[in-house]
């Protein structure tokens, strides 16, 4: 058997073989130049501390544009469902609706569903933030935001939406939505964030997925049938918002006059 040593920043040799880059050997290489040294793996003492510094940046420029929001609850779904499809509705009510209870709503700051939620909160007199992500094809900021940032780091992003928000609400997407959803369960599992609203809407969507979820990741034992219960799935933006008004003003303990109004008519 071959064993593998290193040999200098980006590079290792197969003992016996000629030397190969990491990226190349691996598949790592990116269309970004920056992110392609940053996966070709061990670098000089001053490139990863250059490179800590950029990130430790973009946090502090978040956490600064943040600071003063008020609680947020943050709204995922595809970019790819226009104005009167029946998910962006259905996210633009929602948000109305939270906008309307007191709630900041943040979201990716792009279009289609993100864009149906920032409307949404607009329409509903709330504040609305969008938070998106630097990517090989550019995506706009939609015209409903009332604070844009853009990250260069995803990881960093993620820190901010959950840092900043007391729920959030999944409505029908793609592969980051599916990211979105299954890294905010999993904290939730591993008991980093508790007690965390998810709302998971649009159920004709998502019901083959978690078909599969009960029955075969709990038929095998590989999720526990309490780790689903955490979730609650509904169509309907009135039992959506509830859910976060439960939480918000009963275990979080918020006393915005907004929400507790909502509670009191409710």
């Amino acid at each position: 058997m071959r064993r593998i040593a290193y040999n200098g920043p980006g590079r290792c040799v197969l003992l016996n073989s000629p030397v190969v880059s990491t990226h190349e050997r691996w598949g790592k290489g990116t269309r970004h130049a920056g992110e392609r040294r940053f996966l070709e793996g061990p670098a000089s003492r001053g490139r990863e501390l250059a490179r800590l510094l950029r990130i430790g940046r973009e946090f502090v420029r978040g956490f600064r544009a943040l600071r003063d929001v008020e609680p947020c609850v943050t709204v995922f779904g595809s970019a790819r469902f226009a104005e009167g499809h029946r998910y962006y509705e259905l996210a633009r009510e929602t948000a109305r609706l939270l906008a309307e209870s007191g709630f900041t709503v943040m979201t990716g700051g792009g279009p289609g569903i993100m864009e149906a939620a920032n409307r949404g909160a607009q329409e509903g007199g709330g504040r609305s933030i969008g938070c998106n992500i630097e990517l090989p094809h550019e995506q706009h900021p939609n015209p409903y935001l009332d604070l844009f940032l853009e990250f260069r780091y995803f990881f960093v992003r993620k820190v901010m939406l959950v840092k900043y928000s007391y729920a959030f609400v999944v409505l029908p997407g793609g592969f980051g939505t599916l990211d979105e959803l299954f890294e905010t369960a999993t904290l939730m599992q591993t008991g980093k964030i508790l007690d965390f609203p998810l709302v998971v809407m649009g159920e004709e969507y998502w019901q083959p997925l978690f078909d599969f979820v009960r029955g075969t990741q709990i038929a095998e034992r590989a999720v526990a049938p309490e780790d689903l219960d955490r979730l609650t799935f509904t169509d309907s933006p009135a039992e959506a918002v509830d859910t976060v008004l439960a939480a918000a003003t009963g275990r979080f303990g918020l006393r915005q006059r907004k929400v507790l109004d909502r509670v009191a008519t409710s």
